[in-house]
């Protein structure tokens, strides 16, 4: 539990997207841990995707199924399509649909641009962006031909992609991040174009600083958080329960208008703090 959880939790009416059924890939830990739980709340049914480490896979479900839904963990590799179409079938024989894809699962290996390998490179834009195409690929089958179903939601599917601010904030020493942020930003527009006609509900979330484990080195010392805060005109860091809270806000019929739209969840970073002042 986050700082903030506690006083945060209840905020989710647990009916907001009762009997949807949900997947978020990269759940295991951070922003998608809390984007999970948060869906259960919510009153959806989840499946937990992880490549490594099942225990904490397996302590997310719980978490998941302790507010009286249903919830599975399943091991599979988001930039492997025989894996990612196996896992989809999987989820439609077990859960009988799926209503909601949160394409979260990301990661990054960061290098000086002269000194990247086209591995560092490959892997990245495998992960980020290829393994949201073949996710968000296989939902809008089975949204297609399931279809409408009114007492569900008011549309057919809901793909919500993990971006980043760095789809629009360059970010120097991480050119294969950036890049597969800016290509989910893309595919993310061009996918809500072409499926909106068919109720597919297609928007992104592009987090900025988050609290979480993979960042440690950015906020966990006074030094480096006083550094960070600059960044953040709202003058805090992020938890991931921000992004999750998003996510069920976005998936929700609350917001079935919204279509093509990145939410930033940045606290402001979007609006280039240096400038304020004059720049």
């Amino acid at each position: 539990m986050s700082a903030t959880d506690g006083a945060t939790q209840n905020v989710i009416p647990g009916h907001l997207l009762k009997g949807q059924k949900a997947l978020v890939t990269g759940a295991n830990s951070g922003i998608g841990r809390a984007t999970a739980i948060a869906l259960g709340r919510a009153g959806a049914d989840v499946v937990v995707n992880y490549v490594a480490g099942r225990e904490d896979a397996e302590q997310v479900v719980e978490e998941i199924t302790a507010h009286g839904v249903r919830a599975a963990a399943y091991e599979a590799d988001v930039s492997d399509e025989d894996q990612v179409v196996a896992m989809m079938d999987r989820m439609v024989g077990e859960f009988g649909t799926i209503d909601i894809l949160v394409a979260n699962a990301g990661l990054q290996r960061d290098a000086p641009f002269t000194e990247m390998s086209v591995a560092q490179w490959q892997k990245v834009l495998d992960v980020n962006l290829t393994g949201q195409f073949l996710c968000a690929r296989e939902a809008t089958r089975e949204f297609l031909r399931r279809g409408v179903v009114p007492e569900v939601s008011r549309a057919a599917g809901k793909i919500i992609c993990m971006s980043s601010v760095h789809q629009v904030i360059p970010w120097a020493g991480h050119v294969n991040y950036a890049s597969s942020k800016g290509g989910v930003q893309m595919m993310m527009q061009t996918l809500a174009q072409e499926l909106a006609p068919q109720k597919i509900r297609v928007n992104a979330v592009a987090p900025g600083a988050i609290r979480t484990p993979i960042n440690r080195d950015a906020w966990e010392t006074p030094e480096a958080r006083e550094d960070l805060l600059r960044l953040i005109p709202y003058g805090r860091i992020g938890d991931p329960e921000d992004i999750g809270y998003a996510v069920v806000g976005l998936a929700s019929d609350l917001m079935d208008y919204v279509v093509g739209t990145t939410l930033y969840v940045d606290g402001g970073m979007t609006l280039f703090p240096g400038f304020a002042t004059g720049g």
